[in-house]
């Protein structure tokens, strides 16, 4: 099979995080934090370093980064935990459902309101949207840094700091830049970020991680065992235990820890600027085949995410002649109605081809020729 979902899932994970989960599974397969005994306190050890790890990843302290499940839960207890009733929030109109839906049903409820910045490729000009919409209760600004559609990238440092002097609070879904593009939690004044470990952070699935800035704790969105503060019946008040409920997936974690290290070895901009020669030359291909419709000029795309359609057909249609072909994509919709509202792909979706590190030109090649030559 030739793998071009990578905005889905990062396939083939690097020799090294499938080793950890081997090893994970054999020497810390332990309840962390839950035991005196030695191999419990290894296992405790080896959480505590990945922690330590995406801390100086993401310039965050290390007692701040929360392991969840995925990174919609992340996305969840940070708008949940800490939204207040009355609050205004403004999202983009590019919004995964990650987050355009956690925020509707809390406006749903009468518990909030939002509006829906429209996107613009000029970094100022994104920001005037941002301004024409605030209201005097505004208090958060929530939003993805890029596009798992269109490839776009919000410009974070720019909205981070107007956040920054408005004194709003700042959360953003990194789902399609984590382990891509160079993200700075202080110098971007990010009050929480979401990732998912399974994408460009090379770890497993079901792992995801909510990083929190210095003075920011949500609300918990579960509650249950920490492993301390046992008789008190509310959860601990400080943070990571606060918003870790239950046994963490040590392997998951672990696997993570070692996904991060791996683009530390290999290099984050050499990773990025890999993927992003490949989407390069898929565009310039794609572009020059009749019947093909691209909706993002290649000076707007900042992750290796690209859409296309082709002569008249579903996005669907294309998507299932490919995989006939053994070419991974992704046709419809991609859990994005907002992105294909605003750049009207509404009628048919559309197919999208996302590179990864371990993808080869032979594999973009045989993807165009099975493009061009279609039956």
């Amino acid at each position: 099979m030739i793998y071009l979902d990578n905005a889905a899932t990062t396939y083939p994970k690097p020799f090294s995080v499938l080793e950890t989960v081997y090893r994970a599974n054999r020497k810390y397969a332990y309840n962390s934090g839950r035991g005196g005994y030695r191999e419990s306190v290894q296992t405790a050890e080896k959480i505590f370093a990945v922690r330590d790890c995406l801390g100086r990843f993401f310039h965050c302290p290390e007692q701040n980064i929360v392991f969840t499940n995925n990174c919609t839960t992340a996305v969840n207890t940070a708008l949940k935990g800490l939204l207040k009733p009355g609050d205004h929030v403004l999202i983009s109109a590019l919004e995964h459902n990650a987050v355009f839906r956690p925020i509707y049903k809390l406006a749903r409820e009468g518990r909030i309101t939002y509006d829906q910045v429209p996107y613009h490729p000029d970094p100022d000009r994104f920001l005037q949207n941002i301004r024409a919409l605030e209201q005097p209760n505004t208090a958060m600004v929530a939003m993805l840094h890029a596009s798992n559609v269109f490839g776009v990238v919000h410009p974070l440092r720019l909205v981070g700091d107007y956040c920054r002097r408005k004194g709003w609070l700042f959360v953003v879904d990194t789902a399609q830049s984590a382990g891509i593009l160079p993200i700075d939690m202080q110098a971007m004044h990010i009050s929480a970020l979401c990732a998912p470990g399974h994408k460009s952070l090379f770890g497993t699935m079901g792992t995801g991680v909510l990083a929190l800035a210095d003075g920011i704790s949500p609300d918990s969105l579960t509650e249950g065992g920490t492993g301390s503060h046992s008789f008190d019946p509310q959860m601990p008040p400080d943070l990571p235990d606060r918003l870790e409920a239950g046994t963490l997936n040590n392997p998951g974690i672990l696997s993570l820890g070692a996904g991060v290290r791996f683009i530390e070895k290999t290099g984050r901009a050499e990773i990025h600027e890999y993927e992003m020669r490949l989407t390069r030359w898929l565009y310039e291909e794609l572009a020059a085949c009749p019947g093909i419709k691209l909706y993002t000029p290649p000076e707007h795309i900042g992750v290796p995410v690209l859409s296309f359609n082709v002569d008249d057909r579903t996005s669907e249609e294309t998507a299932a002649y490919l995989a006939a072909r053994q070419i991974a994509v992704r046709g419809g919709y991609h859990c994005a109605p907002c992105a294909h509202r605003f750049f009207g792909t509404v009628k048919r979706g559309t197919v999208r081809v996302s590179p990864g590190v371990f993808t080869g030109m032979n594999e973009c090649e045989y993807f165009l020729n099975s493009v061009k030559f279609r039956e």
